[in-house]
Order: C-alpha cells, then structure tokens, then sequence
C-alpha cells in the first residue's frame, strides 16, 4: 500500500506527523509507531475498495479511538479544535532514551550553526577584524548580508530531521538559500550603500518562512496550518529574547569578574562566545519552544492581554496627540523607519494574539481592544503613508522610501481587511476562523515582498 500512496496523500501524512510531533508529550519513537499502524489501517482499508483519501480520514479516526490525539487530528480537517493534549504510552526508559538523543542532534545543530559563522574567519573574513583600512566594514557587510545564510539551514536541518522530511523537500528547501547566497554574494553593493542594509534586513524574513515550511512538515499550501507557524515564531522570539538578556547579564559578569583578577576576556566573549552563542541559540530556542510549548501556549495568552491594551492606548494617545497639536508624522528618514517598526510590532502583536486566541469562543472585550489597536495603527499607517509620498514627491525615489512605501502598502492592505474582519466578528456576523484564515493567507505576501527587495531593489537603484 506504501508504494501506491499518492503524493497528496503522503503530504498529508507527513502534516499528521508534524502535528504529532509538536506536541510536548510526543516522541519520534511514538509517532513511527502510530504512522505504521495508520498506514496498515490505511492498506486493510484500500483493500477493501476505499478510495486513498478515504482511507486516510478512516484510517485517522481508528486510530483516535486508541489514540486522542489522533482524534484531534481528525477533527481538525473540519475545525479548529487543536489543543494542548495528553498522551501516555511507551516506556520511561524509551522516552527518556529518545529525549536524550533529540538534545544531543541538537546540540550538533546547533554547534554546526556556531562553526558555520566562524568558518569565514579561517578565510581572512572575521566580523571583529578591523582590517588595513581600520573600519572592518567589508567583513561587518559580509555578516549581514550572510548571517541568516549561515543560521538558518541548521535550524531546517534539525526541523527536517525530526520531521522526517523526503529528501526531495530538503533539496526544495535548499533553492531559496542558494539562490540568495548567490544573488546577495554576487551582487556588486556600494559600499555602505542602501540596497545592501535594505537586502540584509529583509532576506532573514524570507529565510524564515521557508523555514516554516520545513517546520510544517513540508507542507505550506493554503490549508496547511500555518497559524502554528505563526504561534511558533512569536513563542521562539519571546524564548530567544529572554535567553539573549540572560546571556548578555552572564557575559558582563564573566567580564567584571576576570577584570578583578586582571585577565581581560573582552575579545574572547566579544568574538567567540556571544557570535556562537546567538547564532547556536536559533536552533536551541527552537527545540526549547517545541519541548516546553504548553508552558508557552499558557503564556501566550497574559502576554497579549497586557501587551495589547497598552500598545492600543499609546497609539491612541498618539494620534489625540497629533490632532491636538496639529504635528503630524515627521517626513524625516529615521522617523519614518520608527514608525514602520512600530506597524510591523503591531501587527505581529496582532498575529500572535489570533494564534493564541481560542477559534471557538464568541466575541470578548480583548477582541474590542484588538480592533482598536487595528484601527488605531491604521491610522498611523495612512499618516505615514502620505508622509513617504510627500518625501518621494519632493525628493524623488530612493531604495529605502521605494522599501519603506511597499511595506506600509502591504502593511495598510492587511490592517483594512483584518479591521473590517473583527469589526465583523464582534457584530457576529462573521466568525473568527476567517480572520484566522486571512492572516495566514496573507503571510506569501510578505515572502514575495521580502524577495523583491533583496533580489529586484538593488539592480534597480544601482546597488547604491
């Protein structure tokens, strides 16, 4: 039956599986388990003249009646009913075994992330070498535009090992990196130039969501789930923020205390410990958030009802501010580029509070707050908007306000329909699963802008 399992019906398995294995409870040895059980379930069924399709829902279920988190899974094909859930099988010994050797492939992918970053510096290229001219700024250039190319495949690599990914989607995953290790390697940057900050900011962001796809499962069509993705990357930045503040606290101590015993470890931490530690911390923070995610996911939820209040009265103070004043935003670039930061915090505040939000439950007062936030950075959004054109207007075109007009236009088109969406919900005319479904639709955009800034924007102003 194997060998005549479609490929539609294979990406569905290989989604099953990456379900499993996210949960904290679910091991690798449980789920090979499961899927030769389902896939014999699905061969007894094929036999008796089920369509392939047919079988694997059939399939799926039998197995919930053994397994609830199978059950769950069937469930989903029809509505959101993911949920943190319990599953107890296999022995202490097997888990502990499994658990020891998923830290040690991972503390390999990570520590194969930290050589990757410093291999360059065994070819003259160190990010600390100031160079003949005294400034390092072609090393510096050379760890911006190539961090995420050196980070990020380690981080697909153990997501696709514990996905248990087909070579051929490794192989489809490695296209983007290479064509972008080319293309921002190749490309003829002036130095110092707009082009390269604008491709070195925003090639990280596409990186990412390939990335996504080999969390996935390999699987990133419009139904698959990408709000655990979205779930996922809010989880792994807070995660990661909250060990990067722990390490730079324990570098600073470790300093001050060989200070005291004059032994000046500065260049040590400053160009081995914490470049390695960042760069290995992507990988590690990522297996930390699968481990530990029903701690997460029950912090998801306080995070966003503190977060997003607050950020909704500062816009609104904002714009009472403005109106007040009669001093709208400032044309000026780093005002501009602020305020960008802003939308873009806002939004994902707003996709992480969606992801965290439970489908099912009917309209709250946190959903009232959110579209006020919404609305709120709406607002902001068309005020910068009009402050980018002015400046093109009077200025002319520059990579950085033709970068900075197609975000917020991206920015603006995701705030109008997901304000009128809540807005929506809330009157209960429609239901919260379209939000949902809008977000996470959207995401692709985000993708296909990121690459026309790094592959399309620099050929077009010159490189400068």
């Amino acid at each position: 039956m194997d060998s005549a399992i479609g490929p539609g019906i294979e990406a569905q398995i290989r989604e099953w599986r990456s379900y499993l294995l996210r949960r904290r409870t679910m091991h690798q040895v449980d789920v090979d388990e499961l899927e030769d059980h389902l896939r014999s379930e699905m061969s007894e069924l094929g036999a008796a003249g089920l369509r392939e399709d047919e079988s694997f829902l059939v399939a799926i279920k039998r197995i919930g009646g053994i397994n609830e988190l199978s059950r769950e899974f069937a469930r989903e094909r029809s509505s959101r009913l993911w949920k943190q859930l319990v599953l107890a099988g296999g022995s202490v010994r097997e888990r502990s075994r499994w658990a020891y050797a998923e830290l040690a492939i991972m503390l390999c992918f990570a520590l194969g992330a930290a050589i990757a970053f410093k291999l360059p510096a065994a070819f003259g290229i160190d990010l600390m070498d100031t160079g003949a001219s005294g400034n390092g700024e072609g090393d510096a250039a050379f760890y911006l535009r190539n961090s995420a190319l050196l980070a990020l495949p380690f981080l697909i690599g153990f997501f696709a090992w514990r996905r248990r990914l087909p070579a051929r989607v490794v192989v489809g995953l490695a296209v983007p990196f290479v064509a972008a290790a080319i293309l921002v390697n190749l490309f003829p940057f002036a130095e110092g130039g707009d082009t390269e900050a604008l491709a070195a900011i925003h090639l990280p962001i596409l990186l990412w969501l390939v990335a996504g796809v080999a969390y996935l499962g390999g699987v990133w069509r419009a139904g698959a789930p990408r709000m655990d993705f979205v779930r996922f990357t809010g989880e792994w930045f807070i995660y990661y923020t909250l060990i990067a503040f722990g390490g730079g606290v324990l570098s600073a101590l470790t300093v001050g205390v060989f200070e005291a015993i004059n032994i000046d470890v500065s260049p040590i931490i400053a160009s081995w410990v914490l470049p390695c530690g960042a760069v290995g911390a992507v990988v590690v923070v990522a297996w930390l958030v699968e481990a530990k995610q029903s701690v997460i996911e029950n912090m998801a939820p306080v995070l966003t009802a503190v977060f997003t209040p607050l950020f909704a009265m500062m816009l609104v103070a904002a714009i009472i501010g403005m109106a007040l004043t009669g001093n709208f935003i400032d044309a000026e670039r780093e005002v501009l580029i602020l305020f960008d930061a802003l939308l873009v915090l806002v939004l994902g505040l707003v996709l992480y509070a969606i992801s965290a939000r439970d489908a099912e439950a009917g309209p709250a007062l946190m959903d009232a707050v959110q579209l006020v936030l919404v609305v709120s950075a709406l607002v902001i959004d068309v005020l910068a908007l009009t402050a980018i054109l002015s400046r093109i207007t009077e200025f002319g075109w520059t990579p950085n306000r033709t970068a900075g007009l197609g975000l917020n236009l991206i920015l603006l088109a995701n705030l109008v329909w997901t304000a009128w969406l809540l807005a929506a919900f809330l009157r209960g005319v429609r239901p919260f699963a379209d939000l949902e479904r809008w977000q996470t639709a959207y995401i692709p955009v985000y993708a296909a802008w990121a690459a026309v800034v790094v592959a399309v924007v620099p050929p077009l102003f010159a490189f400068k």
